[in-house]
């Protein structure tokens, strides 16, 4: 058992676009050898009290406007990153935007995606810590659009290809005492199944949770 603990979110039953079956189980095989990951899809679980028992926040949550997140579970999330919380956010975890605040932590808003395809990914920044031994890749996905925070200053890790120009695929900065990082694919179980990108997923986790990569 690692004493380092994460805490990752997600939709069951009623999840619209990207179900947290088969995801929850990738994200604990992927930390198992250095961060005990609990799954769950209660939105109680933003609770100060509870987030204090984790040192990694995931957020898989769905694009859901139909469930609003609480005030006190908005000011509990940014305080549990601002003092030294880890955020991390995979492809429609950044559905936590749906909060003007919490869109402002994350340092980028999900504006459209063009159709699912093949995305070329390319490491953009290489002294990054959470490149350390990454490898570019391709992935099947969809190819998200962003409208970046222009007050968040953010180191972008990766980019990706489509219709001849170049998109953040992915980005990290830290925010009060902690850090955030949003890494881009996920519409399918299968990107979690690429191996360049699982090791892309374990530093983002690990750099986030103040861990050694």
């Amino acid at each position: 058992m690692n004493t380092i603990k994460a805490l990752a979110l997600g939709h069951y039953e009623d999840a619209k676009y990207h179900p947290f079956q088969g995801v929850d189980k990738e994200l604990e095989l992927i930390f198992k050898e250095r961060i005990d990951v609990a799954c769950t899809d209660r939105y109680d679980k933003l609770g100060t009290s509870e987030l204090a028992k984790y040192r990694l926040f995931i957020s898989y949550a769905e694009f859901m406007e139909e469930q609003p997140l609480l005030a006190s579970q908005v000011a509990a999330l940014l305080s549990y990153v601002a003092n030294g919380g880890g955020l991390l956010a995979i492809h429609n975890g950044i559905s936590l935007q749906r909060n003007d605040e919490l869109a402002s932590m994350l340092g980028g808003r999900f504006t459209n995606h063009p159709p699912f395809t093949a995305l070329p990914v390319s490491l953009a920044d290489r002294d990054h810590p959470i490149l350390r031994g990454l490898s570019s890749f391709t992935v099947d996905d969809e190819p998200y659009r962003f409208d970046m925070n222009p007050l968040m200053t953010t180191t972008v890790l990766a980019e990706y290809e489509h219709e001849g120009r170049r998109w953040p695929a992915a980005w990290a900065h830290s925010y009060g005492l902690g850090r955030v990082v949003y890494l881009m694919p996920g519409h399918r179980l299968s990107s979690f199944h690429v191996e360049a990108y699982r090791r892309f997923i374990l530093n983002a986790g690990l750099w986030a949770a103040g861990q050694e990569v």
